[in-house]
């Protein structure tokens, strides 16, 4: 890939980001080595917003001698940036959304290492596993009470068609239209696209606090850029935490087309739907796309069904090139969350009555050993079966765009999936069409190569 690069400083505007002597420390080259590590990665993804490249590795390697340096000044902190890509800055000067992120990745890595020592923090309990994503997302200021429920969390691919893309901004518009606020998970493509139309609706109707909220997790990040029209950005520190922020901080879910990471995000939440404990609880959920996304989103429900079965079905809605209608079915969604909330006295900003099973928190690590081992058979509970679907997904995922899952199967060959007839011959199908349909990565003109086999 080209490369332009610059060598400048930078402070942050608005809020200053407080820095400890032993957190400079802990981020520099000399102290804690994986964490300068990770954040030197988030800040060369950040650097690259825009860029049309989803390949951490190959990112990583055209800047391989990006660097960057933390100082501690009297009145907060600056960054050093060394051979740093020059998209990032006009006449000089770094863009604004650009520097209020990087200083967001900033924040979140030093304070997710901080909690994670913190004798607080509890790690081993499904209960502190959630207490402490709440932790993350209050420090990131990301939690407002006492507004009424309007965050809408969009998922889709992020190497969609043009006609895709377009509708998603529609469907943005229209949410925007109706006040309503949008989190995505950052990047480009369907992460940007409800965004996009959410900012024309809102400047119509003079909302000058609305919220485009993006999620991301350190793998993500790097190979999915955030999008400049986030204006809040939130690192987890591992996609499971980012997935419970999801559904912890909205309100509703609208699933648009995507690949396999939709997919991963569309099980997670399904197997967390199908629990008994979630039954009576509303969570509006709506699949949705063009008329030309109809056969992907026939094959997705079809999948649904042949794996986790109608109940599974039951919990979302399909609707059809109709952005009006979808915004008016989140909306009315939005006030049957409301009302329960209300009635159970929870609050708004941070769903606490949802149950999350630790089997769903707990980060899995995509090796090939670990991915064979996944148990992917019609005994397993509905919920469970989901959850070793999701993981599966993810490990697909890591091996088609993290660094660590390329390297592995660079090593080691394809990952191998196991189980039973009547799950893997579905699962092989819809695999299949999203290769033939290019939903796997950004076309970039050479053949896709599968980094997983599936065996019945």
């Amino acid at each position: 890939m080209p490369r332009h690069v610059v060598n400048v400083s930078v402070t942050p505007r608005g809020s200053l980001e407080i820095l400890s002597q032993r957190e400079v420390q802990k981020l520099s080259e000399v102290g804690s080595g994986s964490t300068y590590q990770l954040f030197r990665q988030c800040a060369l993804a950040i650097l690259n917003t825009g860029a049309r490249v989803d390949n951490a590795k190959t990112i990583l390697e055209a800047y391989a001698d990006f660097e960057v340096h933390i100082h501690q000044l009297d009145r907060g902190v600056s960054l050093e940036l060394r051979n740093a890509p020059a998209d990032a800055f006009v006449d000089g000067h770094m863009i604004s959304s650009t520097r209020e992120m990087l200083f967001s990745a900033l924040r979140d890595i030093v304070y997710t290492e901080s909690e994670q020592h913190n004798k607080r923090a509890d790690l081993d309990s499904s209960n502190g596993i959630t207490d402490y994503v709440f932790h993350l997302l209050r420090n990131a200021r990301a939690l407002t009470p006492g507004i009424e429920p309007k965050m809408v969390v969009c998922w889709g691919g992020h190497s969609i068609d043009a006609e895709e893309y377009k509708y998603s901004k529609k469907v943005g518009h229209e949410l925007g239209l109706r006040n309503l606020n949008i989190c995505t998970g950052c990047g480009p493509g369907v992460m940007k696209g409800p965004m996009k139309g959410a900012t024309i609706a809102h400047a119509k109707q003079r909302v000058i606090d609305g919220r485009y909220l993006g999620l991301t997790e350190p793998g993500i990040i790097a190979a999915e850029a955030p999008n400049p029209i986030v204006n809040e950005l939130v690192i987890l520190p591992d996609i499971e935490k980012r997935l419970e922020a999801f559904i912890r901080i909205g309100h509703g879910i609208i699933i648009f087309p995507g690949g396999v990471g939709t997919a991963e995000e569309f099980l997670y939440l399904l197997g967390i739907l199908l629990h008994p404990d979630n039954a009576e609880l509303p969570f509006p959920l709506i699949l949705t796309g063009p008329r030309s996304a109809t056969a992907y989103l026939q094959q997705l429900h079809e999948f649904v069904g042949a794996t986790l079965g109608p109940q599974a079905q039951a919990r979302y809605e399909i609707i059809i090139e109709d952005p009006i209608l979808v915004a008016r079915k989140m909306k009315q969604g939005l006030a049957a969350v409301e009302q329960f909330r209300r009635e159970r006295n929870d609050a708004f900003h941070f769903n606490w009555l949802l149950k999350v099973e630790e089997g769903f928190q707990r980060p899995f690590d995509p090796t090939h050993e670990n991915m064979a081992a996944l148990e992917l058979r019609r005994s397993t509970p509905p919920h469970e079966l989901a959850a070793n679907l999701r993981r599966a997904f993810s490990g697909i995922v890591a091996g088609n765009v993290k660094e660590h899952g390329i390297r592995r199967i660079e090593a080691h060959g394809p990952y191998e999936l196991h189980g039973d007839r009547e799950i893997m011959q579905p699962l092989g199908a819809l695999l299949q069409a999203f290769v033939d349909q290019q939903r796997m990565k950004l076309p970039n003109g050479t053949a896709y190569q599968p980094c997983y086999r599936v065996i019945s």
